[in-house]
């Protein structure tokens, strides 16, 4: 394994821009976004009462998950996150297929979330505001990372609002018929940890901090700063919501809900806050959407210079210093996605593919020496474990075609392999 903790020297270097805020600020976009917004309702419809119990398992695993990357990301600081963690520590196999899990999750949902974008800002139209919503975000990442954080900020500042007011409006008013705030698991173990494996989806975004890693100020110490900074706000937010709209709802109104905070809002006796809520949704996919663009543009970088992508995806623009031609090539895969894709379809594909890319991750760190800044056994161990029980555990048709696909990326690795042997 290569023992090499730097990037790429050269003029295909990225330019490091990011400071510890606006690291914590990134993950926060990728996080608190439209996740909560769309993932409580499947969630509850799996595990019934049980749903904060699936929250807090899926919290464990991200926090597993999370140290591993930081430990890795602090080790190895550059584009690609765990397609290079993978690739240094485990080798050449390994690292593909975490970066193939991830592009293709991620790319699903980047669809996802142009598409809750689309169906808050004009549900007649929602397939066609969902690709302008991917042209314009790209458009705004091609210009450079730094104005993506402060549109970022931004966007975290709006959510944030609006969750507030939501989880005040739901705690202040009144409560639905029948509804309960019961933390019980009444939908059995195996609902719990679908509704974990559901929710992961919106816990996943502090991997965007570590796939930065070639564009953070001092990476050795700015990102295990902020990705356990960014994932511990983003529970305590998580937990405020979930609590505040089971205890208006119920489970079993809140898993029929199709807009789950909306119908929160309106049973707490507070329907003006209505379309607020609406346009915090928007806002929310549009920052998952910008992070998500991000992410999965430097990863195709990572591949690209390792040629498991068309090379031709590995240049960087002179001027902007950003990997421009994988952004479009991830802008136009997209907004293909986002003009024929379902929302709800793709979520628990996305996270099936994003649960095996962190299972990796934590294998990777169990490989880290004491001197190499190795967390404690525990944490990878049970990050490995956990993503595997709850990628799983998730329902038979996302298990089917995540599995499907992650397969044929191996066989596309294999077949490539064999063809350069030749």
């Amino acid at each position: 394994m290569s023992a090499s903790p730097t990037a790429p020297v050269g003029s295909g270097e990225l330019k490091r821009h990011l400071g510890v805020f606006d690291a914590v600020v990134i993950g926060l976009g990728s996080m608190i976004g439209a996740g909560i917004f769309a993932a409580l309702a499947p969630a509850a419809n799996a595990a019934g009462s049980g749903l904060l119990l699936g929250l807090a398992l899926a919290a464990v695993v991200a926090y597993c998950n999370a140290t591993s990357s930081a430990r890795l990301a602090a080790r190895y600081p550059q584009s690609g996150g765990t397609y290079v963690y993978g690739r240094e520590r485990l080798g050449g196999f390994w690292g593909y297929l975490a970066g193939w899990s991830f592009v293709v999750g991620k790319t699903a949902s980047c669809a996802a979330m142009a598409l809750t974008v689309g169906s808050y800002v004009w549900p007649g139209q929602a397939h066609a505001v969902a690709v302008a919503a991917v042209v314009a975000l790209t458009a705004v990442n091609y210009a450079g990372v730094q104005k993506s954080a402060w549109l970022t900020r931004v966007i975290v500042a709006v959510v944030l609002a609006v969750l507030a007011a939501v989880v005040t409006a739901c705690l202040t008013g009144g409560t639905a018929e029948g509804a309960r705030l019961d933390i019980g698991a009444d939908a059995g173990f195996g609902g719990v940890l679908q509704a974990a494996g559901l929710l992961f989806f919106a816990f996943a975004g502090y991997a965007r901090i570590a796939t930065l890693g070639e564009e953070v100020h001092d990476p050795k110490r700015t990102i295990p700063r902020a990705i356990p900074l960014a994932l511990g706000i983003t529970l305590l937010v998580y937990a405020a919501v979930a609590l505040a709209v089971t205890a208006v709802l119920g489970p079993d109104r809140l898993a029929h809900a199709s807009a789950p905070l909306s119908d929160a809002v309106r049973a707490a006796g507070v329907p003006g806050l209505v379309p607020v809520v609406r346009v915090g949704a928007a806002v929310a996919a549009l920052g998952s959407l910008l992070a998500l663009i991000l992410g999965v543009s430097r990863t195709t970088l990572a591949m690209a210079r390792d040629r498991h992508l068309p090379h031709a995806l590995a240049a960087v623009h002179p001027r902007f210093r950003v990997p421009h031609r994988a952004e479009l090539a991830v802008c136009a895969v997209v907004a293909v996605l986002a003009a024929t894709a379902d929302v709800r379809g793709t979520i628990g594909f996305s996270s099936f593919g994003v649960l095996a890319y962190y299972a990796i991750a934590n294998a990777s760190a169990w490989t880290l020496t004491p001197a190499e800044g190795r967390p404690a056994r525990i944490v990878p161990i049970l990050g490995t474990v956990g993503c595997l029980v709850l990628a799983f555990a998730l329902p038979l048709a996302s298990v089917l075609s995540g599995a499907a696909v992650i397969a044929l990326g191996a066989a596309a690795y294999g077949l490539r392999k064999a063809l350069s042997q030749i």
